[in-house]
């Protein structure tokens, strides 16, 4: 790899640390994970089309970073996106792609506004290692209006500590949601790291 945020980004830990380091790499985000192959966006914008078939549904793109989940919902034929990210930085980024209907700047701690207006919440990429703690998929979950829909990935590196995959089984098992669909296949492909897609409904 050129760059070198990528080996970095696992080891980060706190949200002010996390948000310094994507305000730094965002000039050169995209880049370097396109070199990797990265095919996480493409595929979860695939899995959650083909079990939302209201396109014009509104759909919320959790750390939605440069806009690269974005762009794959607008393909995948989405047309109410709206973005929230930790870094102003990468929100510019997101901004010149002009798919998202609104987008702002939120604090880490922050609640989820008007969660349950959202047919879906996603947050691609964004909960796990070098990223959002796991706290953050309950916050989502909460937000979530019942029957709505929650689609997020674990990367391999996240999937080495077992209380990911058991949050999740728990949120199942405990009848708070059903597993609609779980997929495994490639995250960083040149890296050989691959992901889990999620697509949760809330009962």
């Amino acid at each position: 790899m050129s760059g070198s945020f990528l080996d970095k980004v696992y080891d980060v830990k706190g949200a002010e640390a996390t948000r310094a380091l994507y305000d730094d790499w965002s000039d050169s985000y995209e880049a370097e994970v396109a070199e990797s192959g990265y095919a996480t966006p493409g595929r979860a914008a695939q899995a959650l089309a083909a079990v939302m078939p209201d396109k014009s549904a509104p759909v919320l793109d959790f750390g939605c970073g440069t806009g690269l989940f974005g762009q794959a919902l607008r393909r995948a034929g989405f047309t109410q996106i709206d973005g929230v990210d930790l870094s102003a930085e990468m929100l510019e980024h997101a901004r010149a792609k002009d798919v998202y209907t609104t987008l702002a700047q939120i604090a880490a701690d922050a609640p989820v506004h008007n969660g349950g207006d959202y047919a879906a919440i996603a947050a691609v990429g964004v909960i796990g290692a070098g990223a959002a703690p796991l706290s953050v998929l309950d916050t989502l979950f909460d937000a979530l209006a019942p029957n709505a829909l929650i689609c997020f990935s674990f990367n391999d590196h996240t999937l080495e500590d077992p209380a990911f995959e058991a949050r999740v089984q728990a949120l199942v098992s405990d009848g708070r949601a059903l597993q609609i669909r779980r997929d495994y296949g490639d995250h960083f492909p040149k890296l050989k790291l691959n992901s889990v897609i999620y697509i949760l409904q809330k009962t």
